[in-house]
Formats: structure tokens, sequence, C-alpha cells
């Protein structure tokens, strides 16, 4: 149907302002995260709160960064992701691989739904069962703990990302290399993963991601401060009595950071990875 350029200025106003609506409405949150951090302790306990801030001072971000253990809460959390990132990429890639690649085998069709019937499981019904696991092999209060239980959870769609993608990828450049003598190992590594970045940025970004942002597991397997991460680490400045609300702000603030960082960067190949596999051919 043609419009005329009054229909279509008035479509497209129409258009940027729900946008604008749904932008706001999305960061509300977070501005007001860093506005409760901003704040005086008087400001942040008054009985009516605004976004407007009398006294903007920094001896939340001080406390939480001199006065506490975040730091090392920061810097476990970094390890984990990382640790579980990595892990969980080498897994999903070969099999990933498997699944484009020999999805017609039984054995590969079995695991294949083995793994899309896990995701249905909700987590913490596994979380008894895995805390008893963890006892049992003495990996309490320890970063293995963590890194197993959340690689767990991130293999089975990391590795449907990844063969989303391989999916798209012609086999004549696997028959050209075969050809000329490659193994499938070299295959992989010298063929498939070279074309397969955008896929695998975005995969990566999703397995960090969840790793940094999960709390369940890291709050029941971890009771030693030195292990625990950052975002049971965060609930410590809630007592039993009072909260302390510019602090759990500020720290909320510093450990969104990082993943704000790495989608800045990485936002181009995370647009690309996450559409790349979605259309097939």
């Amino acid at each position: 149907m043609l419009m005329s350029k009054k229909q279509r200025f008035w479509l497209q106003l129409l258009t940027y302002t729900v946008l604008v609506v749904l932008a706001v409405y999305c960061l509300f949150p977070f501005m007001w995260m860093i506005d409760t951090a901003l704040k005086p302790l008087n400001e942040v306990r008054t009985s009516h709160p605004t976004f407007l801030i009398n006294h903007v001072t920094f001896d939340n971000f001080t406390r939480v960064l001199l006065e506490s253990k975040f730091i090392t809460f920061f810097g476990n959390s970094m390890y984990v992701a990382f640790s579980t990132t990595i892990l969980s990429l080498i897994i999903s890639i070969f099999a990933g691989y498997a699944l484009s690649r020999f999805g017609t085998y039984r054995g590969v069709k079995v695991a294949s739904l083995s793994m899309l019937l896990s995701q249905m499981v909700p987590g913490v019904l596994l979380l008894i069962p895995l805390y008893l696991l963890m006892k049992n092999y003495h990996l309490l209060d320890s970063y293995y703990s963590m890194i197993l239980a959340y690689t767990t959870f991130m293999v089975p769609l990391c590795t449907f990302m990844l063969k989303g993608y391989f999916d798209t990828l012609p086999y004549e450049m696997e028959e050209s290399a075969e050809i000329d003598g490659c193994s499938r190992v070299g295959i992989i590594f010298r063929i498939i993963l070279p074309v397969s970045v955008p896929s695998l940025i975005a995969t990566a970004l999703f397995a960090f991601v969840n790793a940094w942002n999960e709390f369940m597991f890291g709050f029941v397997f971890i009771n030693d401060e030195a292990h625990r991460t950052l975002t049971p680490g965060i609930t410590l400045f809630k007592g039993l009595y009072t909260t302390d609300w510019g602090s759990i702000m500020a720290a909320s603030v510093l450990s969104v950071i990082p993943v704000v960082i790495l989608f800045l960067f990485m936002q181009r190949y995370l647009m690309d990875g996450m559409t790349a596999g979605a259309v097939k051919g």
C-alpha cells in the first residue's frame, strides 16, 4: 500500500516514540541503580525518593572497593566465567559439528534429543543432586564446583547455537580439504573455525554472561569468602536488620561494567553470530 509523505512521517514518529518509551522502560532500573549509588546515606533512606541528587558522593564506591572483599569476588567471577566460557566453547564446537554433519546417525540423534530434553528441567530441581555430588567428590568451596555446574548447563545451548551456524556452511569446503589430505580435526580448526568467528563470539558472550550473572549455585556451593563469586558476594551488604542500599547499588554498577564493555566491543560480531544460523541456505 502506497503512503503519502505525511503518512510516512507520522508512522515514523509513532515508531520512534514507541522505541524511545521502551528504551526508557528498559533502562530505568539501571539508571535508578546508578542514581542510588551516587547518593549519600540520608538521601538513599528518604521517604520520598527522587532521581535528583542534592549532594553527589562516591563514598559508596569507595566503601565497596576499599572496605569490602569486592575485588576478591570480582576476580573469582572473572576466573569462573572465563573458565566456563572456554570449556563450554571447546565442548560445544565438537558437539555442534557432530550434530551438524552426522545428524542422521541414531546415536547422534539420541544425544541431540537428550540435550534438548535437559533444557526442559529447571536448574533448581538439580540443585540438591549436584550439591550431593560435589560434596561426595570434595569439590565444595572450590572453583571447580561452579565451573562444572555452569558448563553442564551452558553446553547444550551453546551446542545448538553453533550447530545452527555450522548447518549454513557448505560441505564442499570440507570435501576439498579432504581431497588435499586434511583430517577431520584439521578441517574443524583450519576450515570451519576461521569462518565461524561471529558465531563463536556470540556463543562465548552467551556463556560468559550466564556464568557471570549466575547466583543460585554460587550461593549454595561456596561458603568460603576466598572463593565466593561476585553475585552472591553482593548479598553480604544486606545485614540482618539493615541493608546498605548505597553499597549494593555501587557494587551492582561495578559488576555490570565488564559485561557492558564486552557488548560494546563485540556488538557487531554478536549480531552477526545470532542471525547467521537463523536462515539456512
